[in-house]
C-alpha cells in the first residue's frame, strides 16, 4: 500500500474509531491516556490530508 496522506489520514481513523469504540471515556470525548494521543494523531493526519487537497 502507498504511503499517501490519505492512507495515513484512513489508517490513524481505523486505529481511532476502533478505541473508541471499546472505550467508554472516548466514546464521551474524555480521552484517556491511551485515547488522546490516537485522537491527536487522526486529527492531525486529517488536517494534512485536507490541506494537501487544497493545494492540488
Amino acid at each position: 500500500m502507498a504511503d499517501t496522506p490519505h492512507t495515513r489520514y484512513m489508517i490513524a481513523s481505523d486505529q481511532w474509531r476502533a478505541h473508541r469504540k471499546g472505550c467508554p471515556p472516548c466514546r464521551t470525548d474524555q480521552h484517556c491516556p491511551t485515547g488522546a494521543p490516537l485522537f491527536g494523531q487522526f486529527a492531525r493526519l486529517q488536517n494534512d490530508y485536507l490541506q494537501h487537497l487544497r493545494r492540488r
